[in-house]
């Protein structure tokens, strides 16, 4: 089942948006997917704008990366 398309647009700006604040961390995606205590694979699904995350992920990643809410959502 394929999402609408708004929901996938914002589905890989959010990845875009994950990828863009771990490499300016200089933290390669092992390391954020141990520090969010996820599965690599999810996290670079996430990043390829894949799977639609769910805030407890979201949250995970967020807190992983000591980053404001403003530059992981989509605008």
């Amino acid at each position: 089942m394929s999402l609408p398309d708004e929901i996938q647009s914002e589905t890989v700006r959010f990845g875009a948006n994950v990828r863009r604040e771990r490499v300016a961390r200089a933290i390669t995606q092992e390391k954020l997917s141990e520090m969010a205590d996820m599965d690599i694979r999810t996290l670079q699904r996430i990043e390829a704008g894949e799977i639609n995350s769910l805030m407890t992920t979201v949250l995970r990643i967020q807190r992983a990366l000591n980053c404001p809410w403003e530059k992981l959502m989509p605008r």
